[in-house]
């Protein structure tokens, strides 16, 4: 027992001299000084020995360091004094800031600051007492978040400053005086007092050229120098004293002297005070003329070989950024190069400002100066009460109960709403006079025009390109044999007309009367290709009767055909190869040189028309390349385009292989920038020549120059102007969307004349927004017509060096919505072509033009069985441009003609679908295309869907933005999917008429089950739905009082959870049902509130790829897109047989609503500007590739100077896996 007794005496021996301690301050008695002091010496000796005494002072409950504060407070012994600070410097040196915190809410910074007023009062004060306050007030200052504001009260500001000046050469006591005034000057009024008494003089007394001796001490002289530039008033301090200079010449000496990388954060902390002092406009300018880019462009150079060293190549490249003077957009005006009249003006808004503009004014410079708006002496001091590390809050959330409520208003008249009548005739048809099938269809005789089966789109399926081909190609055949003759009358890839429209050369082949065309690398010779340079396609050509699409071919140069057998030359050659045919004509793009030997035609067994079919069997079903031009010559464009793309003529097979997303290059951020910023040092190495112009259609380039030939004068086409930089390297501007001065993002032209082996650099010039997936592994697309020439018609992912980075172009206050500084940002890529003279196409995503869709409808409408399909087909409105709006209804046909059967046909719940308000989201058309083949597919669910329900799909709401290339607008200028609250009839008619349909719907009480709007998202990576809740909005802000009284169906959830489990790309996480105040009159939440559809979302498509579930680490394509088209309608099925009345509630696992809410951290942004107002949220990366900054963090360095500071990370951060660090 006594045994026990001793051994808990000696484990609590620190208590027990606490205790005295505490004792001796209680009783104050005299003479017990003495007592206190060896008291304190125990401690302290106990505290230098042992962890476990560290660890039991700042220990939960424990009152050690009250006691020892308390009796530093109240002793005036000079001994006790030294032995508790020794101790509390002891017990905050280890165990990271907990501690040290600890010693800051016991109010230790003020019992501290109080010992310094006392003892700065001696004469002179006492040099050891000076250096334990001030090394322990630097311990613990940057724990205390008002720890500037303290000093300044107290008065302790200018007692640590004067410290210094007076004991320059004392460097023991001035390390430590410098380490506080530099925590002191993270507050900015304190900052700028020790301005005014002549710090910044002090700190280039300390600092110097390259020595040996000191280097602590330069080291934190550089860190305090670096905190007190951040004022403005001590930069321009310094800027009107020529230390810019100064530090330059400094930096250089560390540069050249230390050759073996010991003093990198020195050179890194000189680097950070010219980086605190070109914040200022004086300081960039003070940079510029002392020739720092060129300093600091060539050290950095030096530096690139060791990789430890990036810090200071880092720092260097975010100082040059900033410094590079910004450069006027070469553009006449940011406004469209197209523009279209409004029928109407806007009273307000970003369009009403465009057509008020002086037209003298110049849009395109940046009128603010650098945004170095004048500054006051006095700076405001934000003493900021709140912890940074605060809960996430999102303003733009809706917090009012009444708004977020949904009201069913119908908002006009029934008699109003009756126009719509028309476009619901299945609800008045009475099928008698119909050829219906009773319970089993009958045998359905293919029609002429019946292009095959429709084969439903999935992902699942991978197989070689071979196997797959031949599969399906047999599939093809034996379900239709009208198959082969169509595919056989019609070359494989190049798809010229479906009767002979080319007199061929050969004068032993001349067969007119029979559909008898072989693909383009049997039937076209090298010579003849190359001679081709357009193809016109007219409406009639009357002196051919058997050119029925009065196909023409014309040839630029006059080329000997002497390679065919016969030297007649075709009779359709112009030589006048850029010429348009008068009349309505269509003019393909140029066609590349195939490089492919003309064969005998006879030559071919019988066997090749098998091969032709198991060639183009892939093809879409629903792609005819005649049809297309067809539509094409109805389509209306602002420009009148008279070309075709031939991704959009030829049509796109996704490739048999899988498209991993990119992994990033170390470095590549900052290589490219180095490389922007050599444009500048080195001028006479740009050849800065406009190659391509929509402002000067004149501006042409020789043929013989060696430069690429760029084209985007076709439908959906978006590129505006081009420039040479460098050799193999080129500037590229995107047009604005038409009555609007920004939106660049979607990009699709046409690129010729390259060469093999070289990586030619292409710089997007004018993005907005301040980040992309294309920093995570995104890359653009491109099409090469000599590959589809060769039987792979398809988009791939191509580039290297990849990256989206802010650039040095200026963007004014006009196209930033008022703001002023901002810039542009660049996309930059580099691809090697693997065809010398190819024809290539790039495009930011698949494109998917509005001729298309028109295509794909009709082919849908001639390849349906009427028998067991309703399909119809109208035309909800015109658009400004006079293009039609396609309205779509699909259901199943009844039954029989009998009562109960038309019944259930009539009742049937509706569900609207609609897609591609924003023109530049590609991908939501795709996804579309794959519901619409779903639901008219032979596929036995799909039959039972269509008896299901009734589809209302209205394909593309902003035809008009399609066609002409915009990204988000339609011609009025304006995001239509901010218009559904109060839609114009003559500025945004689809939307208009769209809300009618669901108004008339809302009208005669048959509310679509389900409303979704299909959407591309540029910024999140997987497929994901935006729904409304009101609950789930008021868990969001905390109103916990008030959503706990809310009730509310979870239903909502229902259809994204089944989405989860049966669609592979699709993930719940990603999904927000919170309605945002920014959000109120987008389609989903008008939808929702006004019309009372529960089941409204917004279903956002990645551009990238996705970062879970099967397609992992896979850049998504066209299959997985249409493949989720599918699974929402599987969905909606699953949807019904949970919803059926044998099933009155869903399955709690599927509903699990509230663990769901608890567990997730859904964190939801508005818009950051005035050009990025979309239904995007921030999207959070495991790694920031800041647009901003430079994208390798900096890696962590040993510290010379002491552990008195945390490695800076603001310099962006690091690709590698050892620097990695997660977003919370």
């Amino acid at each position: 027992m006594n045994k026990v007794k001793t051994s808990s005496e000696k484990s609590s021996r620190t208590m027990s001299l606490l205790s005295q301690l505490e004792k001796i301050n209680v009783d104050s008695v005299l003479g017990e000084a003495d007592n206190a002091r060896y008291v304190t010496s125990k401690i302290l000796h106990l505290v230098q020995s042992q962890e476990k005494t560290r660890k039991e002072m700042t220990a939960k409950g424990s009152t050690g360091i009250e006691v020892i504060l308390s009796t530093l407070e109240n002793t005036k012994d000079h001994q006790t004094i030294l032995n508790i600070l020794n101790i509390l410097i002891e017990v905050v040196s280890v165990g990271g800031g907990r501690r040290a915190s600890v010693l800051v809410t016991k109010g230790g910074t003020q019992i501290l600051l109080q010992l310094l007023l006392t003892a700065s009062k001696d004469s002179p004060p006492n040099e050891e007492l000076m250096v334990l306050l001030h090394t322990l007030l630097a311990k613990i200052g940057p724990k205390d978040k008002k720890i500037g504001m303290k000093a300044r009260i107290n008065g302790a500001l200018n007692i640590s400053l004067n410290l210094v000046k007076q004991n320059l050469q004392n460097h023991r006591l001035i390390l430590p005086c410098l380490q506080v005034l530099r925590v002191y000057s993270t507050n900015s009024v304190n900052a700028v007092s020790l301005g005014k008494n002549g710090v910044v003089e002090l700190m280039f007394k300390i600092i110097g050229p390259f020595s040996k001796k000191n280097t602590s001490l330069m080291k934190v002289a550089l860190d305090t120098l670096a905190a007190l530039l951040k004022s403005k008033t001590n930069a321009r301090r310094a800027v009107d004293r020529g230390y810019v200079e100064v530090l330059l010449t400094i930096y250089i000496d560390w540069h050249r002297h230390d050759s073996r990388h010991r003093y990198m954060l020195i050179r890194k902390g000189v680097l950070q005070c010219i980086k605190s002092v070109t914040t200022i406009k004086l300081g960039r300018k003070a940079f510029i003329d002392a020739n720092g880019m060129k300093i600091l462009y060539n050290t950095s150079q030096e530096c690139l070989a060791v990789r430890t060293l990036d810090p200071l190549v880092n720092t260097s490249s975010l100082i040059m950024r900033k410094c590079f003077p910004k450069n006027r957009l070469p553009l006449p005006t940011i406004k469209s190069a197209f523009h279209f009249q409004l029928p109407v003006i806007p009273a307000s808004g970003p369009v009403a400002q465009l057509y008020n503009l002086p037209p003298d004014v110049d849009d395109v410079v940046d009128e603010s100066d650098d945004n170095d708006d004048a500054e006051t002496e006095s700076e405001i001091e934000i003493e900021n009460d709140d912890d940074k590390d605060q809960i996430f809050k999102n303003d733009d959330i809706e917090t009012d109960i009444n708004k977020l409520k949904p009201r069913q208003e119908l908002g006009r008249s029934i008699e109003d709403l009756k126009m719509y009548e028309h476009f619901f005739p299945e609800l008045s048809e009475n099928f008698q006079e119909c050829d219906l099938v009773s319970k089993e269809p009958k045998p359905f005789v293919p029609d002429a025009n019946l292009g095959g089966p429709i084969v439903v789109p999935t992902a699942g399926e991978e197989h070689s390109a071979e196997v797959n081909q031949s599969t399906k190609g047999v599939i093809l055949k034996e379900s239709n044999p009208l198959l082969t003759e169509e595919y056989n009358r019609r070359p494989a890839f190049l798809e010229l007309p479906k009767k002979d429209s080319i007199k061929d050369s050969s004068s032993s082949h001349q067969q007119n009367d029979q559909r008898n065309l072989l693909p383009s690398c049997q039937c076209l010779s090298q010579e003849i290709v190359e001679g081709l340079d357009k193809i016109t396609l007219q409406n009639s050509a009357k002196n051919d009767p058997y050119c029925d699409t009065g196909c023409v071919i014309k040839k630029e140069s006059k080329t000997s055909l002497t390679t065919l057998a016969c030297n007649k030359p075709c009779e359709h050659v112009s030589p006048c190869g850029n010429s348009l045919f008068e009349g309505s004509s269509v003019q393909l793009g140029k066609l590349c040189c195939t490089g492919v030997d003309s064969e005998e035609e006879d030559s071919k067994s019988s066997s090749s028309g098998e091969q032709i079919v198991l060639e183009v069997s892939d093809v879409s079903p629903v792609h005819d390349c005649d049809l297309y031009i067809e539509m094409v010559k109805t389509t209306k464009s602002i420009p009148e385009y008279s070309e075709v793309a031939y991704p959009d003529y030829f049509g796109h097979i996704p490739p048999p292989y899988k498209e991993p997303i990119l992994e990033r290059p170390y470095g590549v951020q900052r290589t490219k920038i180095a490389q922007d910023i050599e444009r500048l040092i080195h001028q006479s190495d740009i050849i800065d020549r406009v190659v391509y112009d929509l402002d000067n259609l004149s501006c042409s380039v020789s043929e013989e120059a060696d430069v690429l030939k760029f084209n985007s004068k076709f439908e959906s086409g978006n590129l505006r102007k081009v420039i040479q930089i460098r050799k193999n390297e080129y500037d590229l501007i995107l047009n604005s969307d038409i009555n609007s001065n920004h939106y660049h993002q979607w990009f699709y032209f046409e690129v010729s004349g390259m060469k093999t082996g070289i990586g030619y650099r292409f710089n997007i010039i004018n993005c907005e927004k301040s980040n992309s997936q294309f920093n995570y592994g995104m890359q653009p697309l491109m099409y090469s017509v000599q590959e589809a020439l060769n039987s792979r018609p398809c988009w791939t992912r191509v580039g290297t060096d990849i990256c989206y980075y802010k650039n040095h172009f200026s963007r004014s206050s006009i196209a930033a919505g008022g703001q002023k500084g901002k810039s542009y940002y660049t996309i930059t890529f580099t691809v090697t072509f693997q065809h010398k003279d190819d024809v290539c196409y790039f495009a930011y995503h698949y494109p998917y033009t509005y001729s298309t869709l028109k295509m794909h409808l009709q082919k849908l409408e001639s390849m349906h069985n009427p028998q067991q399909i309703y399909f119809r087909q109208d035309i909800l409105c015109e658009t400004l441009a006079g293009n039609s709006c396609p309205l779509v209804t699909i259901t199943a046909m009844p039954e029989s003609s009998y009562y109960e059967h038309i019944c259930q046909f009539r009742n049937r719940p509706y569900i609207f679908l609609s897609a591609r308000v924003h023109p530049g989201e590609t991908n939501a058309s795709w996804v579309m295309k794959g519901t619409l083949e779903y639901l008219m597919s032979n596929n036995p669910s799909a039959q039972c869907l269509r008896e299901s329900y009734i589809f209302k799909i209205i394909p593309m709401l902003n035809p008009d933005g399609v066609i002409n290339g915009n990204h988000r607008c339609s011609l009025s200028g304006e995001d239509l999917n901010r218009q559904w609250q109060n839609p114009n009839p003559d500025l945004h008619p689809t939307i208009y008429h769209a809300k009618g349909l669901l108004q008339y719907l809302a009208a005669i009480k048959r509310l679509p089950l389900v409303y979704c709007d299909y959407h591309g998202h540029s910024r999140k990576k997987n497929v994901f739905m935006y729904g409304c809740s009101i609950k789930e909005t008021m868990w969001h802000t905390n109103v916990n009082a008030v959503s706990s009284d809310l009730m509310e169906d979870p239903g909502y959830r229902a259809l994204p959870k089944i989405l989860s489990q049966t669609a592979p790309a699709f993930c719940m996480g990603s999904c927000s049902f919170v309605v945002e105040k920014s959000k109120e009159s987008t389609a989903r939440v008008v939808v929702w509130r006004e019309i009372g559809v529960q089941r409204s979302y917004t279903m956002e498509s990645t551009l990238c790829g996705c970062d879970q579930g099967k397609y992992k680490g896979l850049q998504i394509g066209t299959r997985e897109l249409e493949e989720m088209g599918a699974k929402f309608c599987v969905g909606l099925l699953r949807l019904k047989r949970m919803a059926s009345p044998l099933e009155f509630s869903l399955p709690s696992n599927l509903l699990d609503i509230e663990n769901e809410l608890i567990e997730s951290s859904c964190k939801v942004t508005s818009p950051t500007t005035y050009v990025l107002d979309e239904d995007e949220p921030r999207f959070l990366e495991e790694v920031d590739y800041s647009a901003e900054s430079n994208d390798d963090q900096d890696i962590e360095l040993a510290d010379n100077a002491g552990d008195y500071e945390v490695p800076n990370q603001e310099d962006g951060l690091s690709d590698s896996d050892s620097t990695r660090v997660l977003l919370s």
